[in-house]
């Protein structure tokens, strides 16, 4: 079983808003940005407010946690909402590429709930000129080629 691709976000960060702690015992970097999905599950923009917040301990490991909320439409064309919580840990100061994720969802679709309130996604960090490409796949999907979900 292969995953399967069920969105892709386009961020670009407000460099200019990023703010930076460094300590003896660590750092942070709070990274606010802005951006767009499109999907067959949901369309929308990053409301304002996306927050990628790093923090490094001094061994070196580094937590990622990204919050948002999207705003948009779901497959049936219902306005809806979607929080993500999208957490990714690295170590030794790397940061691979991809890097990936354990990504969480809230939406208030009645549509799309049942399926993303499931815990069964991961996601995927590509670089990209403004910022990341963060793409979330369903773990252990059975699609056919269409994408559609072989149960």
């Amino acid at each position: 079983m292969a995953d399967k691709l069920v969105m892709e976000l386009h961020i670009e960060l407000e460099a200019d808003k990023v703010t930076e702690l460094t300590c003896p015992v660590g750092a942070v970097r709070m990274l606010p940005f802005v951006g767009t999905v499109q999907s067959a599950l949901f369309t929308g923009v990053v409301a304002p407010g996306g927050m990628d917040t790093q923090v490094t301990d001094a061994a070196g490991t580094r937590n990622m946690s990204a919050r948002y909320m999207l705003v948009g439409r779901d497959c049936s064309g219902a306005p809806c909402h979607i929080y993500v919580d999208n957490e990714g840990w690295f170590t030794n100061g790397a940061h691979p590429q991809p890097f990936v994720t354990v990504p969480t969802f809230l939406t208030d679709s009645a549509v799309l709930a049942p399926y993303l309130h499931q815990r069964r996604f991961r996601g995927e960090g590509h670089p990209g000129e403004k910022g990341p490409t963060i793409r979330f796949y369903e773990v252990g999907a059975d699609a056919d080629e269409s994408g559609a979900r072989r149960d």
